[in-house]
C-alpha cells in the first residue's frame, strides 16, 4: 500500500471517529439540558417547560407512585412546585440515554429534602422519571 493511501485511510478513520465522538457528546449534552430544564421548570413554576421536555408515553415513579402517566403526574406531583424554594444538583451523570441526579432541595418553610433521580431519555426527551426518597426524609408535599 502506498504511503499516501495509508495516510488517507488513517485520516478517514480519524474523521469518522471524531464525528461519532461529537455525536455522542451532542446526545449527552441534549439529554443533560432536558434533565436540567426539568428542575428549572419546578423552580420557575413553568409547566410548559416540563411538557417541552417530556416524550410521548412519559411515566413517573416514586415510592408513592408506580409508572403514572403525564396527566396524573401533573395532577398529583406538579403542585409540589409551589412548595419548592430551591434545588441544588449535587451530582449529575449522563451516559447515553440514561441520567442519574442527586439533588438537595429546600421548601418554602426551609425544610430540606434530598432525592436520587433516574431519567430515561429518547431523542432528547424524558421518557421516564424515577424519584427515590426514603422514610423520614421530607419531600416538598409532606407537610413536615
Amino acid at each position: 500500500m502506498k504511503k499516501s493511501t495509508l495516510v488517507a485511510n488513517i485520516l478517514l478513520v480519524w474523521a469518522a471517529l471524531l464525528c461519532q465522538a461529537g455525536f455522542a457528546q451532542t446526545s449527552s449534552s441534549t439529554n443533560e439540558k432536558a434533565v436540567r430544564a426539568f428542575y428549572t421548570a419546578f423552580l420557575t413554576k413553568d409547566w410548559n417547560l416540563i411538557q417541552e421536555n417530556l416524550a410521548d408515553g412519559f411515566t413517573f415513579s416514586s415510592p408513592l407512585d408506580d409508572h403514572i402517566d403525564v396527566k396524573t403526574f401533573k395532577e398529583r406531583c406538579w403542585p409540589n412546585c409551589n412548595n419548592i424554594k430551591k434545588f441544588e444538583i449535587t451530582k449529575i451523570v449522563v451516559k447515553g440515554d440514561d441520567a442519574f441526579v442527586i439533588s438537595n432541595g429546600w421548601t418554602n418553610a426551609d425544610k430540606t429534602f434530598r432525592n436520587s433521580d433516574y431519567f430515561k431519555l429518547k431523542d432528547g426527551k424524558i421518557v421516564a422519571f424515577e424519584c427515590f426518597f426514603g422514610p423520614g426524609i421530607n419531600f416538598p408535599n409532606s407537610g413536615k
